[in-house]
């Protein structure tokens, strides 16, 4: 019996005594197999965490009797017992401990311990530099492979520069094994410390003629880090581009091989990655363009598709032909071979064709028109994510010339689409009608189905476009209200629908009971029809406090337009004069406070809406351009002084003309000198308008910042973003966060809004104020998130060119 630390005998045997010298049994430590097996065994999770608790203790107190023998066991399970995601920091230091052993099976578990418990956050991975630089220069290749593992794996940027000349070494090393493990730690350095290009750019050249496919590989994805991170590199690689050429020739025309083969395309994953090296260096480069332009002709025309591999090498080749300068007919190509995929039973590739599609609408639109019919089956699909991508292709392929046999098969999707799907369709039915209706009534029409389809669903200027589209249409007064009465008489849940049905009744009640449209079937009215439709609105459950604001004063206005009693009316208004809404409350008191004291100023008070100028940019900037002309025009007349200083005293208040910025030397006839009447003192001439600028352009979405210096406030300056959108799909979720110097106190407010819509609508504001009291040069940086075409961007960038006005 060992008591003690010295064997005595029990019985005629040498037994050891299970205890420890303050007397607690020990239980014997369990291999790796056997724990495995006990932890699966475990019924609950308290019965796991016993059996871990206890292996735990016993692997601690090997740890820490030092057994140099049985350490790598003991940490082979400590790693089990990580991967199930207990703690085992505690194994961290015998990592090391392994690594440095000459033993090769303590380094397999040392390093591999390495990978799984260290990384760049804790210090203790600095300390096994020495060992993996001793074993990357002296070390067998299996210790070399296990060194050059841990290293891209858990390498810090510190590690990286001190070991950046051992994996160079090794890149030109005899064993394609060892040198395709350094090729592959290359690029993790160079992911990490991209100054390391130039330690690997020599050795890449060299590598380009291996015929071993995993360094080949390799390889073309250190060049691509390359090429990415150091304009340098990227224009010395240039001058290898023939080389690729012929790497991926020979993949073409090579046969059948059992090495490298797949579903019989020769290596697609080398091909894959060579196109994409290609797309990078033929990017805005035309001489290189022109190299591969042949090769990606046979590679798009020679590719067999019936197997996946084959899809994945023809859809890097056609991302790669439209991504460079290629020509015209390469270009119709790789459109024509995305319509193909469009057609494909693979969901996936069917997903990807609508997504490049929908990329390219805005380049190559009329080569993607063509393939218009197949994208609007694929409106059909009843994969949510297939329909969606549809939609928003279809909207962006929407012009002048085919937008009613589009707006045709949409409204036909919309009375089918999933609900998810209704609020974006209706809204690009609307934008595209508002942008390229033919003619007023077919844009009444086209709003009125849609409304009538998915009034819920539409976004929330669509009643207030209507309505000013109905106002300025006079000739359609008649016929707009007699539809609007029926579609409001089948169905009145549709709550914007309602609202503009209750605002045209109201206007144009009159033109409805004479009955003298000629556009539709003759319809007969009666005043009690009309009523009683505006009470049942104010009755409904369905009906929005808006809603029934609306349709009561609908009822007001009737009151001037018919021809009988008010009375029914006037009981109405009176009714709602007791509603708990307050806003509805107050509407119906007043409402009724006109019947009784001011009934005569009635008619007058409820006459026809005026006509209402529509709201945009686009017309902001023709009644700006009309008003220069007419100001133009004004200038130059002479002979009447005092008019034209009346006109620019006038012209205050719409801002500051051209002759109020550069003003004309005083005339010394008395006209001129009534500028000096009572000698008060005059204002200085307004400051010039500092200049916009844009400083953000991305498929579509564009962001200009325009500037405003108060005079009381010298030091402040006013930024205005302006965020528009040019391409087919709204940009949604949008956030802009600004930064500037500390010399400078910034505060941001609220933006109008988080979606800014598509095909040039409405655009989003916000307004940033700085102050800088000391006139310091501004910068300023812009970090944009936002949602476009389904994919999740984040953009950051510096704005340095800011217009000196700005701050001096």
């Amino acid at each position: 019996m060992l008591v003690g630390g010295e064997w005595t005998e029990e019985r005629g045997k040498a037994v050891p005594d299970l205890r420890e010298p303050e007397g607690r049994m020990l239980v014997p430590s369990l291999k790796v197999q056997d724990l495995i097996e006990e932890i699966r065994g475990a019924k609950t999770q308290a019965q796991e965490r016993e059996v871990i608790q206890k292996e735990c203790a016993h692997i601690r107190a090997s740890f820490r009797d030092g057994d140099p023998l049985h350490r790598h066991r003991q940490l082979a399970k400590l790693l089990y017992v990580h991967m199930l995601g207990y703690p085992a920091h505690f194994g961290q230091m015998e990592c090391l401990k392994l690594i440095a052993s000459p033993r090769f099976t303590d380094k397999r578990v040392g390093y591999l311990g390495a990978m799984l418990l260290l990384d760049e956050r804790q210090d203790a991975h600095l300390l096994i530099t020495n060992s993996i630089k001793n074993d990357l220069s002296q070390g067998t290749q299996a210790v070399q492979g296990l060194a050059l593992c841990t290293l891209s794996t858990m390498g810090s940027a510190e590690m990286c520069r001190d070991l950046a000349t051992e994996v160079e070494k090794l890149l030109l090393q005899p064993s394609p094994y060892v040198r395709k493990k350094a090729v592959l730690t290359a690029v993790h350095m160079i992911r990490k410390v991209p100054e390391l290009s130039t330690v690997f750019l020599p050795p890449c050249a060299q590598l380009l003629h291996e015929r071993h496919h995993g360094i080949l590989l390799g390889t073309i994805t250190l060049i691509m880090e390359l090429c990415e991170r150091s304009p340098a590199a990227l224009k010395h690689f240039r001058k290898v581009v023939p080389q690729l050429v012929q790497i991926l020739r020979t993949l073409l025309t090579t046969g059948y091989s059992t090495e490298h083969s797949i579903s019989g395309v020769s290596d697609p994953f080398l091909q894959v990655q060579i196109l994409r090296l290609l797309r990078i260096l033929g990017r805005n480069h035309e001489e290189s363009s022109e190299t591969m332009n042949d090769l990606l002709a046979q590679v798009a025309t020679n590719t067999d598709t019936s197997r996946n591999a084959g899809n994945a090498v023809l859809f890097e080749t056609v991302l790669t032909i439209l991504d460079i300068r290629s020509a015209a007919g390469l270009r119709v190509l790789a459109v024509n071979i995305l319509g193909r995929f469009l057609l494909n039973s693979d969901k996936n590739i069917r997903y990807v064709a609508l997504t490049s599609l929908l990329r390219l609408v805005q380049s190559d639109h009329s080569a993607v028109q063509r393939h218009r019919p197949t994208v609007v089956e694929c409106l059909q699909e009843p994969d949510t994510s297939l329909s969606r991508r549809a939609l928003e292709l279809s909207l962006a392929l929407v012009n002048s010339s085919n937008v009613r046999a589009m707006t045709q098969e949409l409204q036909g999707f919309l009375q089918s689409c999933p609900t998810d799907l209704r609020a974006d369709c209706a809204s690009g039915i609307l934008l595209a009608a508002e942008r390229y209706a033919p003619t007023k009534r077919w844009h009444i029409d086209t709003i009125l189905r849609v409304l009538t389809t998915a009034g819920a669903h539409v976004r929330d200027d669509a009643v207030a476009n209507l309505t000013q589209l109905i106002g300025g249409a006079q000739e359609l007064h008649a016929y707009s209200v007699r539809r609007l009465y029926c579609a409001l008489a089948e169905d009145i849940s549709q709550q914007p629908l309602v609202q503009v049905a209750a605002w045209c009744i109201g206007e144009y009640g009159d033109l409805l009971l004479e009955g003298s449209c000629e556009e539709i079937e003759p319809l007969q009215v009666e005043e009690e029809e009309v009523l009683a439709l505006l009470e049942r609105v104010l009755q409904s459950h369905m009906s929005l406090p808006a809603t029934r604001g609306y349709a009561l004063t609908a009822l007001m206005k009737l009151s001037t337009r018919l021809r009988g009693d008010n009375n029914r009316i006037r009981q109405v208004v009176s009714i709602y004069g007791s509603c708990l809404d307050v806003e509805l409350q107050q509407r119906a008191v007043e409402y009724d406070t006109l019947f009784r004291k001011y009934d005569h100023m009635r008619a007058a008070i409820l006459e026809k809406m005026p006509l209402v100028e529509r709201g945009g940019p686009q017309v902001d900037e023709e009644a700006k351009e009309s008003k220069e002309a007419r100001l133009l025009e004004a200038a130059p007349v002479p002979t009447e002084p005092q008019a034209s200083k009346l006109l620019d005293l006038l012209d205050l208040l719409d801002g500051p003309s051209e002759d109020a910025q550069h003003p004309r030397p005083l005339d010394p006839s008395p006209g001129g000198a009534l500028v000096h009447l009572l000698d008060l003192p005059c204002a200085p001439p307004p400051a010039a308008p500092i200049p916009n600028l844009k400083v953000f352009e991305r498929e579509g979405l564009q962001l200009s910042l325009s500037f405003v210096r108060p005079p009381e406030t010298p030091a402040l300056l006013l930024i205005t973003v302006t965020a528009t959108n040019t391409s087919g799909g709204d940009v949604t979720h949008f956030i802009c966060q600004a930064a500037v110097p500390k010399s400078f106190q910034l505060q941001l407010q609220a933006p109008s809004g988080d979606t800014v819509p598509a095909q040039g609508g409405l655009p989003m504001t916000q307004l940033l104020r700085i102050l800088n009291p000391n006139k310091a040069p501004l910068r300023l940086k812009l970090r944009l998130t936002y949602t476009h075409f389904g994919q999740s961007v984040q953009e950051i960038f510096e704005v340095n060119n800011l217009p000196v006005e700005t701050w001096q």
